[in-house]
């Protein structure tokens, strides 16, 4: 295996960038044209023709789906050039197909990028999440606490009052009994029809989002994608797999995982530096959505490296032709 070292996370984060814009340019198209299943294609296609033109030796580990799946980006399937180093990449071509669809709030393209080994092989099976933004002591809150033992912890870490802690929830009826729980702290809830990678970004940047922290089951992959965005802005968060039935759990042995019982906090998601990048499909609390002007179509990107702690936004006005 090609050593960590010759992971240049500097020269590849542009490459990214460029990777995830052209799968929001593509899916754009598809806005609010009622069709998730055609908006998430062009998304996966622009995805993997723009990952072949960058010098990796890439295998997907977070992806569509199963090789049976998914005729493209699916779990273990190698892009890249295959030159250059050997890397692990978690991708999510559309978060949001439905936003897409409908034309709401926080449609994104996501993808991760780490060296070959170091993320967590998530199988496509729900987790249980809790994320928290930095500047915390470790394991301010845990997933062994109730919702109100969480609210309670992190009002007293910031000194504040329950009623100025906010919470971002998946609005499902899964969570119908955490949600009535957490408002009977005086909490505020910012409940989210989908896209839970968003949810837990927005806890990163309370000021901006007004987001303290994120709690519920949602999509495993998608909390290895998350975990990779929290270890470049800061923040603390923890995942459980939850199992519904056999099958699952047989997901889970064959990706490798052992412990099933297992819980992992952000740095056992993602075990080494990763870069990460998101841009905007629809308007959202994180990035704005792809503007069509007769002339030039516009984008905004989200880059961030852990290496650094660098989170750079980007706009990307590209010529019509």
């Amino acid at each position: 295996m090609t050593p960590p070292s010759d992971f240049n996370d500097r020269m590849l984060s542009l490459g990214l960038a460029r990777v995830s814009e052209a799968a929001a340019h593509a899916s754009a198209d598809l806005i609010g044209r009622g069709d998730e299943k055609a908006a998430d294609q062009a998304a996966v296609n622009a995805m993997r023709d723009q990952l072949n033109k960058l010098e990796i030796r890439g295998v997907v580990v977070i992806g569509e789906g199963e090789r049976d799946e998914a005729p493209m980006l699916y779990i273990g399937e190698e892009v890249g050039q295959g030159s250059g180093p050997e890397v692990d990449i978690a991708l999510d071509p559309l978060e949001g197909t439905t936003l897409t669809a409908k034309d709401m709030p926080n449609a994104l393209t996501v993808i991760a990028m780490a060296p070959r080994g170091t993320l967590l092989h998530a199988p496509d099976t729900y987790m249980e999440k809790l994320a928290v933004g930095p500047g915390y002591e470790k394991d301010v809150v845990s997933l062994d606490m109730s919702p109100t033992e969480r609210v309670l912890s992190l009002a007293k870490a910031q000194g504040v009052q329950p009623k100025d802690i906010a919470v971002c929830i998946l609005d499902r009826p899964r969570h119908e009994d955490m949600i009535a729980e957490v408002r009977e702290t005086g909490a505020k809830i910012r409940l989210i029809t989908d896209g839970d990678v968003a949810g837990v970004i927005h806890c990163a940047e309370p000021d901006f989002t007004g987001i303290d922290m994120y709690m519920g089951a949602g999509g495993a992959p998608e909390g290895v994608l998350a975990a990779s965005a929290l270890k470049c802005m800061g923040g603390q968060m923890w995942g459980k797999l939850l199992f519904r039935n056999d099958d699952e759990r047989a997901r889970a042995k064959k990706a490798g995982i052992t412990d099933l019982d297992k819980v992992y906090n952000r740095d056992e998601m993602v075990r080494a530096d990763v870069i990460f990048a998101a841009t905007g499909v629809t308007n959202g609390s994180i990035v704005k959505g792809v503007k069509r002007e007769p002339t030039f179509i516009e984008s905004e990107t989200i880059l961030m490296r852990s290496k650094t702690g660098s989170v750079r936004r980007m706009i990307y006005r590209n010529p019509v032709r």
